[in-house]
């Protein structure tokens, strides 16, 4: 394992509860054998639930190894196990230092993620408060998340929706882990929803009508899917627009380059060019709406996460058999001066399109903040409803 990861010892070694029942121990994850087990928690914890869509492994790796994720040039991680007094793990958490958030904020927040626990409050807060004595020990006053590790990759905590399997890139936990935090301090700092429409029930009247009005108002507006032949340079533009058109979003952290290419580079490899739409206003590129073919029903088939030795053929077989009929909509933003002239909802419907087009007969678009009330009413309007919520937590130290 890198050293950064763990690099920063907590001033003691290993933190040790007991109460009437047990002793458990919490330890600071140092070693590649603590790594493993850090990561291979979550593959026993959910072993079972039918609504769990396990990560590959390979994935899980590179998200924490900081010589290959580019968070890690601005932020730092501390990872904690817990075990039992066999040695068995029965908890996770990392404590997050965000220097990107730091640095647009400066308001001495830390984050927290990675978190799973068994079912067992004694446990859950010994988690929290060694990750959050470890933020404290770096200057910062407060604790958020979870993020995993940062805001622009998979964060927040599933608070309803149990009932049915996430989408890609989207958080899945133990319906309990809420009440673990509430009782250990946190209050929710924001709410942000999964909306879903199916094209056996969307409006599709309004959802025309409405681009066709926001076209003839603005002549000058076009639309386009990206052309894979300039696939770096089209990442760059997108970036470039999604740190301006979300930066008064609560919670924004601007992805750096590095990050974003990594993003893009880790969607290259699923992305279908049709459902990657740019908006163009005389010929200038102002908008942006990312789709990605929701690989998440495919990948509930590749066992334990692992792609070998059977692993990657489950996976090419699953996504042969057009079993796919679900589009997430993940990433969406026009630049600051073309806001409130309905673009938004134009990439919406022409998403939604170009997915019908393709073969999909439904979209998720998530998450979308509680704050954004005005993204709320469009979707809403043309027959999307609520299907997963989802939310952040803070508390300070």
């Amino acid at each position: 394992m890198p050293r950064a990861v763990g690099a920063d010892r907590p001033a003691r070694g290993r933190d040790v509860l007991q109460n009437e029942r047990r002793i458990l121990t919490i330890d600071p994850v140092e070693s590649k054998q603590d790594l493993r087990q850090f990561i291979d928690f979550q593959y026993d914890h959910y072993r079972g639930d039918p609504h769990w869509i396990p990560p590959l492994r390979l994935d899980a790796r590179h998200t924490l190894d900081t010589a290959k994720n580019p968070f890690f040039e601005h932020g730092r991680l501390q990872l904690f196990l817990a075990r039992d007094p066999e040695g068995r793990v029965i908890g996770r958490i990392g404590a997050i230092v965000n220097g990107m958030h730091l640095k647009k904020y400066d308001d001495g927040v830390g984050f927290f993620g990675f978190f799973e626990v068994v079912e067992d409050e004694d446990v859950a807060a010994a988690l929290i408060e060694s990750a959050a004595g470890w933020l404290e020990r770096q200057g910062l006053s407060a604790m958020r998340g979870p993020t995993n590790p940062s805001m622009n990759d998979v964060a927040g905590l599933l608070v309803d929706g149990f009932e049915s399997s996430p989408t890609i890139m989207m958080p899945y936990n133990k319906p309990y882990y809420a009440q673990f935090l509430q009782r250990n301090g946190f209050e929710r700092a924001m709410t942000m929803w999964a909306y879903f429409v199916h094209q056996k029930y969307a409006k599709f009247d309004k959802l025309w009508r409405g681009r066709d009005i926001v076209m003839k108002r603005q002549p000058g507006l076009s639309l386009r899917t990206i052309d894979m032949s300039r696939f770096e340079e089209e990442a760059r533009t997108i970036v470039d627009i999604y740190n301006e058109a979300w930066s008064r979003n609560w919670g924004h952290v601007p992805m750096t380059d590095r990050e974003f290419a990594k993003l893009a580079r880790d969607m290259k490899q699923i992305v279908d060019p049709n459902l990657i739409i740019v908006a163009e206003y005389d010929g200038e590129p102002m908008g942006f709406a990312i789709s990605l073919p929701d690989i998440n029903r495919a990948l509930r088939h590749v066992k334990d996460g692992r792609l070998l030795p059977t692993g990657l053929a489950r996976l090419v077989a699953h996504l042969k058999l057009a079993s796919i009929s679900t589009i997430r909509t993940l990433l969406m933003g026009v630049r600051l001066k073309y806001q409130g002239r309905g673009i938004d909802a134009l990439l919406v419907a022409s998403s939604i399109e170009n997915g019908i087009s393709r073969g999909y007969d439904a979209a998720e678009l998530s998450w979308v903040l509680d704050s954004n009330s005005k993204l709320i009413n469009q979707l809403e309007a043309i027959g999307a409803v609520k299907d997963k919520e989802y939310a952040m937590y803070e508390k300070r130290l």
